[in-house]
């Protein structure tokens, strides 16, 4: 599979990856399957695009702070399947998501129980590629229930389920969440568990679950320790993601790893395998995804409009040179 480094200590300073990094993976496609663009800008949109990212997942999640109603998470799913969906594409990025109620709010019982209400108006609808994310934070008794109930939503609709793993007890968590979800006689192959780290992986790819790492600064994987795993565990069944949110965090995690990777010398095959490919397997299950329709249109009109506004504000035209000192 793979893997000689024959770089200099030279070649790994940060500064010189941080300048190079784009010409090593140039031509490359990327699939981004766990990211909170809600979150994040245009520029981080534009950016992704001159980076080789042509796919992405947004998972339902929380927003940083509670919501106090449902109608509050009737718009925000309504945005991910519509407005979200539609900003993307300005950008040439195909845009999926996965609907669920998150496990921290999952603690409110009473605004809980509304929200499943609303679940199945969304779960069906055009680009919805799984139930996510679901599962634990602090490991409640509330949280049980409503993981449960919702991975009976994806065995109704025949969806893939995304999982959270607790950034907590992690270890336990993760094993729970598996535990789980064989109970309710889910296949394996179709559940993504997300979050991965030295501690879950082997027993997460053991029993026959997809493998999700988040590249994610300080809290919880690096790229550095991601390539070690891909060294130790291969490329089946893992994928990565930048889980990019309103967090410190990088939406450019899975090309700046698909480097990493390049510079330890994997293949191109296996890299394309844990930052595309994988991702696509797992999620196509859920009968949404068309490779297809990844090639980028040609003359994208960013003045076109959703429900009457454009990513334009007040007259703005399309930033062409992004590297320019000067902003017109």
């Amino acid at each position: 599979m793979c893997c000689s480094n024959n770089l200099t200590e030279k070649d790994l300073l940060p500064g010189k990856q941080d300048t190079s990094y784009l010409e090593r993976i140039k031509g490359m496609r990327f699939f981004d399957p766990h990211i909170h663009m809600t979150s994040r800008t245009t520029d981080d949109y534009q950016a992704m695009a001159d980076a080789g990212i042509v796919a992405i997942i947004e998972p339902a999640f929380w927003l940083g702070q509670p919501r106090t109603g449902v109608d509050t998470f009737r718009d925000y799913y309504s945005s991910l399947v519509g407005w979200e969906r539609f900003r993307s594409s300005q950008f040439g990025i195909k845009h999926y998501c996965t609907i669920g109620l998150n496990s921290r709010e999952a603690n409110n019982e009473a605004l809980a129980e509304q929200v499943m209400e609303i679940l199945p108006l969304f779960i069906y609808k055009e680009g919805v590629v799984g139930v996510g994310e679901i599962g634990f934070d602090d490991q409640t008794p509330a949280e049980d229930k409503y993981y449960r109930l919702q991975l009976e939503l994806a065995k109704e609709a025949s969806m893939p389920v995304q999982i959270h793993t607790p950034h907590r007890d992690k270890k336990k968590g993760t094993s729970r969440s598996m535990d789980i979800a064989l109970e309710h006689n889910l296949d394996p192959y179709t559940v993504i568990v997300d979050h991965n780290n030295e501690e879950t992986v082997k027993e997460v790819l053991d029993r026959g679950f997809w493998a999700a790492f988040t590249i994610y600064p300080f809290t919880k994987m690096g790229n550095e320790r991601m390539v070690e795993i891909v060294k130790q565990y291969g490329t089946e069944r893992i994928m990565i993601n930048s889980a990019a949110d309103w967090g410190i965090s990088d939406p450019l995690a899975v090309p700046k790893t698909a480097a990493l990777m390049k510079d330890h010398g994997f293949s191109d095959e296996d890299i394309r395998m844990v930052t595309y490919q994988n991702a696509i397997t797992a999620f196509a299950q859920s009968g949404q995804i068309n490779v297809d329709d990844f090639t980028v249109a040609q003359g994208i009109d960013q003045s076109e409009k959703f429900e009457g506004n454009t990513i334009l504000r007040g007259g703005q035209q399309p930033r062409v040179d992004k590297n320019s000192m000067i902003i017109k």
